[in-house]
């Protein structure tokens, strides 16, 4: 079963943070993702531009409208995502907790991905 894990951090928190803890979350999140892609687990994923690049698609009145930025009510930004092929939930569980930005306030969202729209 693949599973999503959607990396999420409030960007003001991680841009104060100290350059050099900053380097650290990031060098082990490094090493995890090899070790997922060694054991099997890793299927992908990619770390996002900063939200301040976003462009937000809503449909009003019949018409799409394109907004610059994040429009989403949240004090926390999604900053990247890995998709991961697990066991079962708990095996999920398992990896997302050993995501590094936790240490630092972050949040991960696991979410199994729906089967009948893989592509």
């Amino acid at each position: 079963m693949q599973y999503m894990l959607m990396c999420c951090i409030d960007e003001a928190l991680w841009n104060g943070l100290p350059d050099a803890e900053r380097d650290s979350v990031m060098n082990d999140y490094n090493a995890l993702i090899q070790e997922m892609v060694t054991s099997g687990h890793y299927r992908g994923g990619a770390r996002l531009q900063s939200v301040d690049s976003a462009t937000t698609l809503r449909e009003q009145n019949g018409k799409v409208v394109m907004l610059d930025g994040p429009f989403a009510e949240s004090r926390e930004q999604l900053g990247g995502f890995h998709v991961v092929e697990c066991r079962d939930l708990d095996e999920a569980l398992g990896l997302a907790r050993r995501i590094p930005p936790l240490r630092v306030g972050g949040s991960v969202e696991v979410r199994p991905v729906d089967p009948a729209y893989r592509l």
